[in-house]
């Protein structure tokens, strides 16, 4: 799934927005009544703000609690249906409940989610865990969050914009965001648990077929542009499947060839997916290197460090590439006595060059010979009718 907060962020926008992309709506008022939550009604209605159609989540309650401990609220969240609907929401609200008791200094199970106790932070959350599932998303990746200016009205007096459990939690999510011209709070404390229990990313997304689009919206009226979050589903297109890597490079003139090596060998033991040297002419006519580490991006911070530690660079450059991966695996092949592991691809299979250098090393043989016995004892043989193995 793609969302795109276009201009910000809360629980119940995202609900209108995945219902108007087709969420099931009995499937999510199934999902909440399964907690055991009472004295609510969801419903979607149709919206048009500044010619653009969008959906509305509205909850209607009958139950006047506005405010619930921590520990009641997850364990209402802890019984929806199915299971994975429950770990995300329950995951939501524990991230908002330690916040606020960092913030508060209080235990986070006593804490009381005042703003978001009631029945509506309730059905919101468990209703887009529930949404995403009825949808079978199985990744979100986000656009910047625009952070809204000025002030928002609390339990606790004026606060600033963003709220402090909101930046807390886009800090936690790792999020991206962007200063706005809007006034007032553009990102809520339930939208930004929210993707941080989806574990939502915020590189640019991976090559998909586009598939549904839908637009939320909330109570709020803009009046010079639609107040809307948008979500866009999409499935991984047939074949094999891309990846958004990082690459990071880094110029250097005044290293080794040795100390080169050195620092290729550690990237990839840090969990680099490769990396490489390109000779380079740089100012004044000075030879030099470019070294490059492809990584993935849970790894980026640990590959840099290494890099710039090693190296002694200044600084590191870092661009987002796409990378497909052909399916590949490796057997083990018996050459005279000494282990060869061979790695297939789809269309050759290739012998790792450390394990041919000591296979050829103790038999007396050039490495040629080795590599080609050993491509030999990885090939299916045909049978002797020279029919396929």
């Amino acid at each position: 799934m793609l969302d795109h907060p276009f201009t910000g962020l809360a629980g119940d926008m995202l609900l209108g927005a995945l219902i108007g992309a087709g969420a099931p709506l009995d499937a999510v008022r199934a999902s909440v009544a399964a907690t055991g939550l009472t004295g609510w009604e969801l419903t979607a209605e149709p919206v048009v703000t500044h010619g653009l159609a969008a959906t509305r989540a509205v909850v209607r309650v009958s139950d006047t609690a506005t405010a619930r401990s921590a520990a009641e609220v997850i364990a209402l969240a802890a019984r929806a249906e199915p299971a994975p609907v429950a770990a995300v929401a329950t995951a939501a609200l524990r991230a908002i409940a330690e916040t606020e008791g960092r913030l508060h200094g209080e235990d986070p199970a006593r804490v009381h989610l005042h703003e978001l106790g009631g029945h509506d932070a309730v059905v919101d959350i468990v209703g887009v865990a529930a949404a995403l599932h009825a949808l079978g998303a199985t990744a979100v990746h986000c656009a910047p969050l625009p952070l809204g200016t000025g002030s928002v009205r609390t339990r606790h007096g004026l606060l600033p914009v963003p709220a402090p459990a909101t930046a807390a939690l886009l800090a936690r999510a790792g999020a991206t965001v962007a200063g706005s011209d809007l006034a007032g709070e553009t990102v809520t404390p339930t939208g930004a648990a929210l993707l941080l229990a989806l574990e939502a990313r915020y590189d640019p997304p991976p090559e998909m077929t586009l598939t549904a689009t839908g637009y939320g919206t909330g109570t709020r009226v803009l009046p010079d542009r639609p107040n809307v979050v948008a979500v866009t589903l999409g499935r991984e297109p047939d074949g094999p499947a891309a990846e958004t890597l990082h690459l990071l490079e880094t110029n250097l003139d005044d290293v080794t060839g040795e100390l080169l090596g050195h620092v290729i060998a550690r990237a990839l033991a840090q969990g680099a997916l490769d990396a490489w040297v390109t000779p380079a002419t740089m100012k004044k006519g000075r030879p030099a290197a470019v070294l490059h580490v492809l990584c993935r991006p849970e790894a980026e911070t640990a590959v840099r460090d290494l890099v710039l530690a090693e190296t002694g660079a200044l600084g590191v450059r870092r661009t987002t590439v796409r990378r497909t991966a052909l399916p590949r695996h490796t057997t083990e092949v018996d050459l005279d006595g000494h282990r060869v592991r061979v790695k297939h691809g789809p269309y050759a299979a290739k012998p790792e060059h450390d394990d041919l250098v000591a296979a050829a090393t103790a038999l007396g043989i050039p490495l040629r010979e080795a590599a080609e016995r050993a491509r030999r004892l990885a090939s299916p043989q045909p049978h002797q009718d020279g029919s396929p193995p």
